[in-house]
């Protein structure tokens, strides 16, 4: 049993690992506990009633009951995950792995190492290996980063809303707390020739919380 919780921490550790070093809201330890946790409730579920089964004879056996209800239940961790931004949408991926790192502890558990390494090793390269050929494919499209420094108390949905607006249609949004009690917001946007920017730009500018606006290359 203690084998097998080892090897769900570090097949989970290795994918949570990857998420940790592209920043996202679930990262190593997050990962981690997951693993770990559905590796344990699969150990529960296979032998944590041994004593019972052997001294009454009209109890039933159903091993699959607590692990139907890790992967059902994990399902509420992962939307935790997923952050909407007006049309945009981020934490998909990151939800989706938790939610394949509690499966990958649940095959661990019940003993069956090569599928859950060999599946580790395809979502591996799923992530690193796939996210850069998509970058490849989508090089040839033409999209603005800008780069908003801002007070904590900025409510996204107003500079959402201005992109609307003028029909912008955002693809990516990012916010990072610095140190100087600011967060930077990165909105990567489909420019619109029929949009003037500088104008956008002094919008945004104008909401109070905002202290710049730049268009980064």
């Amino acid at each position: 049993m203690m084998t097998r919780i080892i090897v769900a921490l570090v097949l989970s550790g290795l994918i949570g690992f990857e998420r940790e070093l592209k920043n996202h809201s679930a990262g190593f330890r997050t990962h981690i506990l997951v693993g770990v946790g559905a590796c344990l409730m699969m150990l529960l579920s296979l032998y944590g009633f041994e004593e019972w089964i052997n001294k009454y004879e009209n109890i039933r056996f159903d091993p699959a009951r607590i692990p139907s209800y890790v992967i059902s239940g994990i399902g509420f961790l992962g939307a935790g995950t997923i952050i909407v931004y007006g049309g945009t949408i981020r934490g998909l991926t990151t939800a989706a792995s938790i939610w394949t790192v509690a499966g990958l502890g649940l095959v661990v558990g019940a003993g069956m190492y090569a599928p859950a390494i060999f599946t580790t090793f395809v979502i591996l390269l799923s992530l690193i290996f796939l996210n850069n050929l998509e970058k490849l494919f989508t090089k040839g499209s033409k999209t603005s980063l800008i780069e908003i420094v801002a007070h904590p108390q900025l409510e996204i949905g107003q500079v959402v809303s201005i992109f609307e607006s003028v029909n912008l249609q955002i693809k990516k949004v990012e916010i990072i707390k610095l140190e100087s009690n600011m967060i930077n917001i990165f909105i990567r946007i489909e420019p619109n020739k029929q949009t003037d920017p500088v104008l956008v730009f002094d919008r945004i500018a104008s909401i109070d919380d905002v202290k710049s606006v730049n268009e980064l290359k």
